[in-house]
């Protein structure tokens, strides 16, 4: 066989776009012909290895961590170089103890001993078979057995046929065989031979693979790790993908560790015999105190270096030091971090405590307890999975402490605290009243399945009418089950428990009901006789959620009734935030989502980040800025693959595709049925959003008129006309076009009707915008500016919708000066909001008046003087725009927000009269330059 010959078999399939892999249906998602996911470039470098040795002799070190895939690659390797013919000869070492000495040569070089070809050094032959077969002694010391096997291997390797080496776990081989076959790899080229060898990376320099070509095995990408648990462990629930993710890449551990439905008592990591094996093999070596220590570092991952030594210690029975730490730190199991100890990988910490005992963990749970502060949420925790049976004493100290939690922002810890409390109490109604709230916070989280397992525990026991209904709701949740909701038969709430129960119950079904008529005006009813709780951010959340157009100004007076929002749980925040968006309000839903988003940043909640940044997305696409909103989207779309929340990313990558449409004029694609069934469950009204999109980018195509029956319609729908009511600018435009302005007019009387009196001002400003670009009359048009100044200076879509209104009305006119200067200003209005589209056909409007819109024109102030016409701040702003950096990039440079930025180039355009970023650079050039 030709040993040039190009190794297919282990090419992957070639690259292609593809969707979201955290929203693609199982069995869609594309693999190489291996079968390995994520592992392209690697499989690209072996087969490229491959044929280098088989044409001049290579040597490879695969290195990487345990658990990153190497076996498999060097498995893909071997079948590879079968396939083309090749000769392969393997070993690989061994973990558990000390393997004897030249056991991995003997394994290695048997089936050319055992063979019926005797190779052509015959004498070398004989030698290396006493040495190696019958246990003799080596005549000439190390250096003449590594002669003696390469000469072996280069003869077993010949008459045209290259030879494969391929070691696994080259460093957990015997002493001798490590240096005989390092010695071959260093030897290799010119032979035709390729030696790979896979090993875990040196911890003490220098290694004694240096200077071997290497060929380093780092963690799968998130958006892989996503891909490779939609391809070998299909039909997972979202909570478990979001769990397993956090396993940092490792493929063996996206493959091994559980999805656990019920936390153990006593409680540990998660983890697997495989995955002890691989991480954590030499643990149960180790002297017990360094145990010890590891055991209640797993437990306990938060606490420094001297609190877990004390615990230990109380394991150990003896005063331990730092000295304990040294075997596990040899091993590198741990890396100490300032006083912190970190595991070598999230997986290590179930690895080194697996298969201990419950006897064990209990003690070390309690010891733990005893180190703590008395009282704390930490310490009482630990104190309860070190109590066996029922405790109905700690169980009222666990439930009262769970507030404590939430007020530091720590759901996840409450629930913990909450489902232990339904463990230990005796009395079925404080099981019930534990277990229920456990499911409701779950449910709140996005954990789906433990708000199940959770609410099915507390149907069981003694729950008051409102908790049973609630529990059934939430038993039903994420499995398609939820019972349909009659809000009419619910009970009147009496006292603070049933309230509680009241106020959850109406956040879990009141998507519902949103749509029928009926059922949300029982709702409506039944809120509002909850007088006490009117500002609840869940209230106001299912308020806005059933009749977001006619509750508008009850809801946004709510929101606005709020106070110390500094003090408010981060997930209240949302909840505000979510309910002014459907209302009406997306400046206040903007702000306070971009609250939320620091609070979590301030925390370290990476994972908790897309579902803030998709809300901060819509209201920025709500307000008109489709350049921070196609930004917000795309770091949500990042984020949630990372973190496992696919209808995030679902929604994230549908919205994305919107943004890139109504900037560019271009057609929106069309979500397939799975990536919008995804969406759902993160933006429940999704559909209505593209549709508005869909029919608002037609708008920004020029093709207004075509637009006309479709945001009619979504206008004159109960169930979109929320949604729609952010685009009553492109609505009347549209109408305009198709020559319907008596209907859109009629639309409009009937859109202020609705909300009667009460009609909130940034509806209102809306609606009186519209009307002023049907208008053709300057009264009409110079209203809105009388009536909202405020509303306006905060809706910059609006105000340069009016300004376009009113240049093309002056331009009617023949007022040409004033025209151009109004048309410039609404060119740069929509520029900055990255509306590149409607800036350019505004633009080809001041071309055709005769106005040159190009660097040096007479719209554009001359270069010299254009620097003098702006503050030194301003000037700076503009230097950095001009060099095509974002609002977002500009502001991290300078210390200020992107809207701020946004504000002050708002301001800059029209001064120098350029309409987009590109023009800044050609107006701020400085002619005494060089």
């Amino acid at each position: 066989m030709n040993a040039r010959t190009r190794l297919s078999t282990l090419a992957p399939a070639p690259e292609r776009q593809r969707p979201l892999a955290l929203v693609t249906a199982p069995g869609g998602v594309p693999r190489g012909e291996s079968g390995l996911v994520g592992r392209e470039p690697e499989l690209r470098a072996l087969r490229e290895f491959l044929d280098e040795g088989a044409a001049r002799g290579a040597a490879r070190v695969l290195c990487g961590l345990a658990g990153t895939g190497k076996s498999a690659l060097l498995e893909a390797t071997v079948q590879a170089a079968v396939a083309s013919g090749m000769r392969v000869l393997r070993c690989a070492g061994s973990r558990d103890g000390d393997p004897p000495g030249l056991s991995g040569l003997r394994r290695l070089v048997w089936p050319v001993l055992a063979g019926t070809r005797r190779p052509s050094a015959g004498g070398r032959f004989d030698a290396v078979r006493r040495v190696l077969a019958d246990g003799g002694s080596v005549p000439g010391g190390q250096s003449w057995l590594s002669f003696a096997v390469l000469g072996l291997l280069e003869s077993a390797g010949g008459a045209g046929q290259p030879l494969l080496i391929a070691v696994d776990d080259w460093d957990a081989l015997d002493a001798p065989s490590r240096n005989t076959l390092t010695f071959v790899a260093r030897r290799a080229e010119g032979r035709p031979m390729a030696v790979l060898l896979a090993a875990r990376p040196h911890r003490t320099p220098p290694s004694p693979l240096a200077g071997l070509p290497e060929l380093p095995l780092g963690p799968l990408a998130p958006i892989r790790s996503a891909e490779l648990l939609a391809t070998r462990r299909p039909g997972l629930d979202a909570q478990a993908v979001r769990e397993l993710l956090a396993a940092a890449g490792n493929p063996l551990a996206l493959l091994e560790l559980p999805a656990r439905s019920e936390e153990p008592v006593p409680w540990m990591p998660a983890s697997s015999d495989r995955l002890a094996a691989a991480l954590a093999s030499g643990v149960r070596l180790m002297p017990r105190a360094t145990r010890s220590l590891l055991l209640v570092a797993a437990l306990h991952p938060a606490g420094d270096l001297p609190l877990l030594l004390a615990a230990a210690s109380r394991i150990a029975g003896a005063e331990l030091s730092f000295t304990a730490l040294e075997p596990a730190e040899r091993a590198g199991l741990v890396v100490p971090d300032g006083t912190r100890l970190r595991f070598g990988h999230p997986a290590t910490a179930g690895a080194v405590v697996h298969g201990t005992g419950r006897r064990c963990r209990r003690a070390a749970h309690a010891a733990l307890a005893a180190v703590l502060p008395p009282g704390s949420v930490q310490a009482l925790w630990h104190r309860s999975e070190a109590v066996e049976g029922c405790d109905p004493a700690l169980a009222a100290r666990l439930e009262a402490v769970h507030g404590h939690a939430l007020e530091r922002d720590e759901p996840p810890m409450a629930v913990r605290l909450l489902r232990r409390a339904a463990d230990l109490y005796l009395a079925p109604a404080d099981r019930g009243r534990c277990a229920l709230r456990a499911a409701q916070l779950a449910h709140g989280l996005g954990l789906e399945r433990t708000a199940r397992t959770m609410a099915r525990r507390a149907l069981r026991e003694r729950l008051n009418p409102l908790g049973t209904l609630c529990a059934k709701a939430l038993a039903g949740t994420g499995d398609g089950h939820r019972p349909a909701a009659d809000p009419s038969a619910w009970p009147v709430p009496t006292g603070a428990a049933e309230e509680e129960d009241a106020l959850e119950l109406v956040r879990i079904t009141a998507a519902g009901v949103a749509g029928d008529d009926e059922r949300a005006g029982a709702l409506l009813a039944f809120l509002d006789g909850m007088p006490d709780r009117s500002a609840d951010p869940r209230l106001l959340l299912a308020m806005a959620t059933a009749a977001p157009v006619r509750r508008a100004a009850t809801v946004l007076a709510g929101v606005a009734a709020v106070r110390c929002l500094a003090d408010l749980p981060v997930r209240d925040l949302e909840r505000l935030g979510e309910a002014a968006l459907m209302a009406g309000d997306a400046q206040t839903a903007l702000d306070l989502c971009r609250r939320a988003e620091r609070n979590h940043r301030l925390h370290d909640r990476p994972d908790r980040l897309p579902r803030v940044l998709l809300r901060q997305g819509l209201a920025h696409l709500a307000l008109g800025d489709r350049g921070q909103g196609g930004d917000a989207f795309r770091r949500c779309a990042e984020l949630a693959e990372a973190y496992g929340h696919a209808p995030h990313a679902a929604a994230a990558c549908l919205l994305e595709g919107l943004v890139g449409a109504l900037r560019t004029g271009g057609a929106v694609r069309p979500g397939s049925a799975h990536e919008l069934a995804a969406a759902r469950r993160s933006v429940r009204s999704i559909d209505a959003v593209l549709a508005v999109g869909t029919a608002c980018a037609l708008v920004e195509a020029g093709e207004a008129a075509a637009a006309w029956p479709a945001l009619s319609s979504l206008l004159a729908d109960p169930r979109t006309r929320a949604t729609a009511l952010y685009a009553l600018v492109p609505f009347v435009e549209a109408a305009e076009a198709a020559n319907a302005s008596g209907e859109a007019l009629a639309a409009l009387d009937g859109l202020e009707a609705e909300p009667g009196s009460r009609c909130p001002p940034v509806v209102a400003a809306r609606l009186a915008v519209a009307r002023a670009v049907l208008a053709d009359d300057e009264d009409t048009q110079a209203l809105p500016e009388r009536a909202f100044p405020e509303v306006l200076s905060r809706s910059p879509a609006l105000a340069a919708a009016l300004r376009l209104a009113r240049g093309r009305r002056l331009r009617r006119l023949r007022q040409v000066t004033d025209s151009r200067a109004a048309l410039r200003q609404a060119a740069a209005g929509f520029a900055l909001l990255g509306s590149a589209a409607r800036a350019a056909r505004i633009t080809a409007e001041l071309r055709a008046s005769g106005e040159r819109t190009g660097g040096g024109g007479p719209g554009m102030a001359r270069a010299g003087a254009a620097r003098d016409l702006l503050s030194p701040q301003e000037l700076r702003i503009a230097e950095l725009a001009g060099q095509g950096l974002s609002n977002r990039d500009i502001g991290e440079r300078l210390g200020l927000s992107p809207r701020t930025i946004g504000a002050y180039l708002y301001r800059v355009f029209p001064r120098l009269g350029v309409t987009s970023r590109a023009q800044l650079a050609e107006a701020l050039r400085d002619p005494h330059r060089a």
